[in-house]
């Protein structure tokens, strides 16, 4: 029998909202999940949710999220793997629609809405589908609204996008160690740029990034304060922004935009 399982791998960082997300996955998970919450060097001063499908993975220092992330990706066994920050909700269903819908040469992001973390509730702001992929002031690599897309290709419930926010994708686990093999610190720092490096890795594989709009998550909008490694983000910041740009720059502009026309 073919194993199905998702494992579901959450960075954590002092985040008390970890137990209302771990909440949020098994209330709404309709298939064979696991969750493995990497404790990126602390011991929660909160209670942690005991669940026989979930698993505490405690780093002994402070290593940064794409630490956190290797971690709980070498700890799987799920055929495929989905990472999500630590204060998210969920669809209804969402591990089995986002690993049906999903090739084994894709990562898969869902329907991106905003929530509001202290009510706990879905703001009423428009979700988001595409992004293209831009690079904002010769500065570094973002994702940007790709309203145009949006509303010539509405219809089409998966499909190929450029870019994304990186705070929950799918994959099947052979992929990222084929391809992905694990996300780079040298260089990168420990924190940004993590979804730009693995979408890169995967058109030069000949993978495709994907949008599944038939379910959806809700991230924490960007009005309420984070956590993971708020303390070094300043300085570590630039330095991600200036190496993703020297390695992958120019193949985004020879190979990537020629491609999408943009």
């Amino acid at each position: 029998m073919r194993n199905s399982m998702l494992s579901v791998i959450i960075p954590s960082y002092k985040d008390p909202l970890l137990v209302k997300t771990i909440d949020s996955l098994l209330e709404n998970a309709r298939g064979n999940i696991e969750i493995l919450a990497v404790l990126d060097g602390y011991w929660p001063t909160f209670e942690l949710r005991g669940d026989p499908r979930v698993r505490y993975i405690h780093l002994g220092r402070n290593g940064g999220m794409r630490n956190a992330i290797n971690t709980g990706v070498l700890a799987s066994s799920g055929e495929y793997i989905m990472r999500t920050d630590e204060h998210c909700v969920f669809g209804d269903g969402f591990d089995v629609i986002l690993t049906k819908d999903c090739e084994p040469n894709w990562i898969v992001t869902p329907r991106r809405y905003y929530l509001d973390t202290e009510k706990w509730e879905v703001m009423d702001i428009s979700y988001v589908d595409y992004e293209k992929l831009a690079i904002n002031g010769n500065h570094k690599f973002e994702g940007q609204k790709w309203h145009q897309r949006e509303k010539e290709r509405q219809h089409i419930m998966v499909d190929e996008t450029m870019a994304m926010q990186g705070s929950c994708w799918v994959m099947k686990k052979s992929w990222w160690e084929a391809v992905i093999g694990e996300l780079q610190t040298e260089g990168y720092g420990p924190l940004v740029q993590d979804s730009h490096e693995m979408v890169f890795k995967t058109w030069k594989a000949g993978g495709k990034l994907m949008i599944n709009k038939n379910t959806w998550f809700a991230h924490k909008h960007k009005s309420f304060r984070r956590t993971h490694d708020e303390e070094t983000i300043p300085a570590l910041k630039e330095q991600s922004y200036r190496y993703a740009l020297d390695i992958w720059k120019e193949y985004y502009l020879n190979e990537i935009k020629p491609k999408w026309n943009l």
